[in-house]
């Protein structure tokens, strides 16, 4: 056997694929070429053996645990991303001459709009895209359409740095929520919810497996749609076959079931909610102590996870970008829509990693202020 070799890693604030938890990419390299007692890598078990069932369910029990998820949802592991949860929301969800309310938060939430208005009746109920989705569209600003089949909202908005720190209050319809960008980054109250998705890539784990928690009545509704869906598009299918009705992504399921044990080893959501807050908190207070740095979110709606600002001029931020990458402070770079800086913190980032941002920020300013 090669012996395992320390290699330098540099501050990664990439919004996704995204920085994961050290300790479970040390478990992963310990144990990629065979796993203990079993003598096959994750890449290589049979998804139809009890090895990975075991490592399927107890996925399954920690995101429980993690979450509180109540008895009557499911949780599946699925494939395609958040982007293909777009499209089968309303192709499960939204009936033949209903409609469904959609909050227009962010340009991926723009996204989930025109996914869904390919599948049916789609009524916008709030949209903030022409304030530049700089907040999230309040409970005022709602327009939901009485007996709606769902009201869909984006939890946090990745490119923007925008993020619900409250849910819209819909009655009795459900509430479907993408939280691809912030699941399990504080205490979730699923009992709120009809529907959680979330692509693993940014907070759970490696990209190639979808979470998503769905309630039992909304599992019936999908299966009222098995005659005219596809069974890879049905989530009655998927729930019935215990998401194994196809080779599932095995070995993206594997190390989110380690991210979650890394979850649950410190202390759980409200724990791992605390240190988000704080290191959020600490870049923030940076972007206000002068002015020179503009946050591009409304103070009330910004994002723990996303952190987005501006400099005065584009050479400033290009030469931000240069020198921030150059002192191994790497995918600072806001996205090409939104333009200026972008700092994605999630769970797995380090503390000392907004650290090192901070103090380069404060010399950056001095330097070039």
């Amino acid at each position: 056997m090669t012996k395992m070799t320390t290699v330098h890693r540099i501050v990664n604030f990439a919004p996704g694929p995204a920085v994961m938890p050290l300790p479970v990419l040390e478990e992963i390299q310990r144990d990629l070429v065979a796993l203990p007692g079993v003598g096959m890598s994750i890449l290589e078990v049979s998804h139809r053996s009890k090895v990975f069932e075991s490592i399927l369910a107890q996925a399954e029990a920690d995101v429980r645990t993690l979450a509180g998820v109540p008895s009557n949802y499911r949780v599946l592991f699925l494939q395609g991303g958040a982007s293909l949860q777009f499209s089968m929301v309303p192709m499960n969800l939204l009936p033949p001459g209903a409609t469904a309310d959609y909050i227009d938060s962010g340009r991926f939430a723009d996204n989930a709009v025109k996914e869904a208005k390919k599948a049916g009746t789609i009524n916008v109920a709030a949209s903030t895209k022409a304030e530049q989705y700089s907040r999230i569209p309040s409970q005022a600003d709602l327009k939901l359409t009485p007996g709606a089949a769902y009201v869909h909202m984006t939890a946090n908005n990745t490119i923007e740095g925008t993020e619900s720190t409250r849910l819209p209050e819909v009655g009795e319809v459900p509430l479907v929520s993408d939280t691809t960008s912030n699941m399990f980054s504080r205490p979730l109250d699923v009992a709120r919810h009809a529907l959680i998705y979330a692509g693993a890539q940014k907070n759970l784990g490696p990209a190639g497996v979808t979470l998503v928690i769905i309630r039992d009545d909304l599992v019936a509704r999908s299966a009222e749609r098995k005659a005219s869906l596809g069974s890879m598009l049905n989530y009655a299918v998927l729930a019935e076959t215990n998401s194994l009705y196809n080779t599932p992504p095995c070995f993206a399921i594997y190390a989110l079931g380690l991210v979650m044990k890394w979850l649950v080893a410190r202390g759980g959501l409200a724990a791992v909610g605390q240190a988000n807050e704080r290191k959020a908190a600490k870049l923030y207070a940076e972007i206000d102590r002068t002015g020179f740095y503009r946050g591009l979110a409304r103070k009330e709606d910004r994002s723990v996870m996303n952190v987005t600002f501006r400099l005065s001029t584009e050479d400033l931020e290009k030469a931000f970008v240069k020198e921030s990458t150059a002192a191994g402070l790497d995918g600072l770079k806001g996205h090409r829509a939104a333009g200026g800086m972008r700092a994605s913190i999630y769970n797995a980032f380090p503390e000392e990693g907004v650290d090192a941002l901070v103090a380069f920020m404060k010399d950056f300013e001095r330097r070039h202020g």
